[in-house]
C-alpha cells in the first residue's frame, strides 16, 4: 500500500482512480498532453484522498451516532436528484439491492460531515463595509462584465455544391477579395444564402455561439478577417467589427453578489484552516517512490 492514513491502508486502485479522474479533466479541457504533469496530478489525487479520510474520521469521532431518519431523508433526496433508483445505482457504481447497509453507511458519513462543517463554518456575520470593499478590490476579476464583440460573417453549407472542396475554394476566393480591399459587409450581404441568414451577429459574449466559432472570433483583433474555418454548420469567414472589453462592475450594482462571494470565501478559509490543523496531527505515510513516466518528459 502506497498510502497509510492514521493506520488506514488506502488501496492503490483508489489512488489510481482519483488520479485518472483528475488527469481526465485536464485532458478534456486541453490543458495537458502526454504525462508531463502526472506527478502533480498524482500528488493532488493523494491529497484529495488524505483530506477525505481525515475529515470522515473526525466526523465519526465527533458524531458517532446518526439519526436514522436524517440518513433516510438524505438518501431519498440523493435518489431523487439522480433521477430515480436506477440512475442513482449507476452514479454510485453498485446496485441498491443487496448493498443497503454499505449505501446507508456512506450516506450517514455525509450526514456526519454536514454536522462537522456546520460547526467549522460557525456563525456567519454580516461583513462590514470595509471588509466588503477590501474583498471586492482583491477579487475584482470575478466582478467584471463580460467581454463583448461584434462580428459580421459569411457562412456557406453544402446546399447546391458538388463537394466540400468546392465550398472551401469559394470561401477562399471571398477571403482573397476582402484582403484585396472589398468591403466585407457588402460582400457578406451579396453572399447571403437566404433572407433569414444573419450576417451581422451584433454584440455577444462567450457562450452564445458554438465553441469552434467563438474560439476564432474572440481571438481576432478589431478589423481583422479570419481564415476560412469550419463548424458543424459549414464553412465560415468572419470579421471582427468591434470589441467591448470586460470592465469592473461598480460595487453598489452587485453588492448582494459580492456579499455572497465574501461569505463563500470565508467558509473556504475556515475549512482550509480546519483541514490544515487535522493534517498536522494526522499520521500520513506515503511509500511511493518518485514518479517517472519513462517517456522522456
Amino acid at each position: 500500500m502506497a498510502l497509510i492514513i492514521n493506520g488506514e491502508e488506502i488501496d492503490d486502485e483508489a489512488i489510481e482512480t482519483e488520479f485518472r479522474q483528475i488527469k481526465g479533466h485536464y485532458e478534456r479541457t486541453l490543458q495537458v498532453a502526454c504525462c508531463e504533469r502526472d506527478p502533480e496530478f498524482r500528488a493532488t489525487a493523494k491529497d484529495n484522498i488524505i483530506s477525505r479520510v481525515i475529515l470522515n474520521n473526525e466526523a465519526r469521532l465527533r458524531f458517532p451516532g446518526v439519526d436514522e431518519a436524517a440518513v433516510s431523508a438524505r438518501l431519498e433526496k440523493l435518489i431523487e436528484e439522480a433521477g430515480g433508483d436506477h440512475q442513482f445505482a449507476i452514479r454510485i457504481g453498485m446496485p441498491l439491492q443487496g448493498n443497503e447497509d454499505i449505501i446507508r453507511d456512506n450516506v450517514a458519513n455525509g450526514v456526519r460531515l454536514d454536522s462537522l462543517l456546520t460547526g467549522v463554518y460557525g456563525e456567519e456575520k454580516e461583513p462590514t463595509e470595509e471588509e466588503l470593499q477590501e474583498f471586492y478590490q482583491k477579487s475584482i476579476e470575478q466582478f467584471k462584465s463580460d467581454e463583448l464583440i461584434r462580428v459580421v460573417h459569411i457562412t456557406k453549407g453544402m446546399d447546391g455544391a458538388k463537394s466540400r472542396q468546392e465550398v472551401y475554394e469559394k470561401m477562399r476566393e471571398l477571403r482573397a477579395r476582402v484582403k484585396s480591399g472589398e468591403d466585407f459587409e457588402a460582400l457578406a450581404e451579396a453572399e447571403r444564402g437566404n433572407e433569414q441568414q444573419q450576417i451581422d451577429l451584433g454584440w455577444f459574449k462567450r457562450g452564445e455561439y458554438m465553441e469552434e466559432f467563438e474560439t476564432i472570433a474572440f481571438s481576432m483583433d478589431v478589423g481583422e478577417v479570419s481564415p476560412v474555418f469550419t463548424t458543424q454548420l459549414g464553412f465560415h469567414l468572419c470579421k471582427l467589427m468591434d470589441r467591448k472589453p470586460a470592465t469592473a462592475v461598480p460595487l453598489d450594482e452587485i453588492r448582494e453578489k459580492v456579499t455572497l462571494s465574501y461569505r463563500e470565501a470565508e467558509r473556504d478559509r475556515r475549512f482550509n484552516e480546519f483541514l490544515a490543523e487535522l493534517k498536522k496531527s494526522a499520521s500520513i505515510v506515503d511509500t511511493d517512490p518518485p514518479e517517472n513516466c519513462g517517456c522522456g518528459h
